[in-house]
C-alpha cells in the first residue's frame, strides 16, 4: 500500500526539516539530546561558482522539499541562501537530492534591497522559508535593516508578494539594536494562544548577541519575550546566533552557533515543549580546523532524504566561507 508522506513528519521532527521516503540510513551515534552526530559531506554553494555574486559571500542556508507540496517544481528540493553586505538579496537554488549538485536560479535575486512601495533599504539577507499548510505557500522571513524583519509569501516558492514586518527592534524592550536572523516554526504554545515559534538574533547597546524569541497564532501578528531565551552568557560565550528549532520525543531543543572566538561551534539548548526549561547540553557540532570549516560552524538548517537526516550550515569564517553539507 503507498506510504503517505505527512505520517513520516513527527519522525522527521528530530532532523527539523521534511522527509523524503526511501532507504533508511544506519542509526549514527549520539550527540546531545540524542541527535545523531554529524559528519561533513561536502560544500554545496560558494560565492565564486554563482552568477550573482555582488560580494564575493553568502550566508544562512534553508533547504525545503517541494516536490510534493508545489505543481511542477525546478528540483525537489529549493536552497535559499543571500550575501549578507549590501546590496544583499534574497537568492534561490535547487536540486533534485538534497546534498545536491545545485543549480542557481538564472533570476536570483528574488527579492531584492527595494521593493515599491514597501520598502527600500541597503540590503536584505538571513532567508528562511517555511511551508505554511494551511495556506499552501512558502514564507519566506528575511532581514533588511538589521533592526526589521519581513514576511514575503509564494505559491511557487520563487515569485513572492510582499505581506508586512512582522519584527522590528521597536517591539523588543529599550536598548534593543539589532533584531534579524530570523527563523519560523510551526510549534503549538496552547497556554499562549499561539502556534508558531519565532527564533532571531537580539542584539543590545552591550554589543553581545543572544537569542530571542515571539509566538504567534497565524504567522503574521507576533508577541515577543521580554528576556532571550538563551542569553550569551548563560553559555559562555561573546555571542550567538543562527537560532534553529528542533523537536525530539516531546520536548523542543534550539541549535545556535557561537562566534569563532568563542570555539565557532554549533551548541544546543533543550527549553522544552512549552519553552520554559534552560537546559544548556553543549556542543551540537564542532567545526573542523581545516577547510571548509576553518574553525567555524554557524546558522544550521535541517532536512532529511530518503531517510538521512542532513544538516546544512555556513562553512567557514563569517563573509568568508561557504554552504556546506554535513550527514547525521
Amino acid at each position: 500500500m503507498p506510504v503517505n508522506r505527512r505520517t513520516f513528519l513527527s519522525a522527521a521532527a528530530a532532523s527539523g526539516g521534511l522527509v523524503a521516503l526511501g532507504a533508511s540510513a544506519t542509526p549514527a551515534a549520539a550527540a546531545p539530546g540524542g541527535f545523531p552526530d554529524y559528519t561533513y559531506l561536502r560544500t554545496l554553494l560558494t560565492p565564486g561558482q554563482l552568477s550573482y555574486n555582488p560580494t564575493g559571500e553568502i550566508i544562512f542556508p534553508c533547504v525545503r522539499g517541494v516536490y510534493d507540496r508545489l505543481s511542477s517544481p525546478l528540483g525537489r528540493y529549493y536552497l535559499y541562501y543571500a550575501p549578507h553586505d549590501a546590496p544583499g538579496g534574497i537568492c534561490l537554488a535547487y536540486a533534485d537530492s538534497i546534498d545536491g549538485p545545485y543549480t542557481e536560479y538564472p533570476g536570483n535575486p528574488i527579492v531584492s534591497r527595494d521593493w515599491s512601495p514597501h520598502y527600500s533599504v541597503s540590503h536584505v539577507s538571513s532567508p528562511h522559508v517555511m511551508w505554511h499548510e494551511g495556506e499552501r505557500e512558502l514564507w519566506l522571513y528575511f532581514h533588511g535593516e538589521n533592526t526589521t524583519t519581513r514576511l514575503a509569501r509564494s505559491s511557487n516558492g520563487v515569485d513572492f508578494v510582499y505581506d508586512r514586518a512582522v519584527l522590528t527592534t521597536s517591539m523588543l524592550p529599550s536598548g534593543t539594536t539589532e533584531a534579524s536572523y530570523a527563523r519560523v516554526f510551526p510549534h503549538a504554545l496552547p497556554d499562549r494562544g499561539a502556534r508558531y515559534v519565532m527564533l532571531f538574533m537580539i542584539n543590545t547597546t552591550a554589543n553581545h548577541r543572544s537569542i530571542g524569541w515571539g509566538w504567534s497564532a497565524d504567522g503574521r501578528s507576533w508577541s515577543f519575550a521580554d528576556q532571550p531565551l538563551v542569553r550569551y552568557s548563560d553559555v559562555g560565550v561573546n555571542d550567538l546566533s543562527g537560532p534553529h528549532l528542533l523537536t525530539r520525543n516531546g520536548s523542543a531543543f534550539v541549535v545556535y552557533h557561537t562566534d569563532k572566538a568563542s570555539g565557532g561551534t554549533i551548541r544546543v539548548t533543550e527549553v522544552g515543549a512549552d519553552f520554559s526549561l534552560r537546559n544548556h547540553l553543549g556542543v551540537f557540532y564542532r567545526p573542523s580546523a581545516g577547510a571548509p570549516d576553518n574553525g567555524r560552524a554557524a546558522a544550521p538548517a535541517f532536512g532529511t532524504d530518503r531517510g538521512v537526516p542532513y544538516m546544512i550550515y555556513e562553512a567557514g569564517d563569517r563573509l568568508a566561507g561557504s554552504i556546506a553539507i554535513a550527514r547525521g
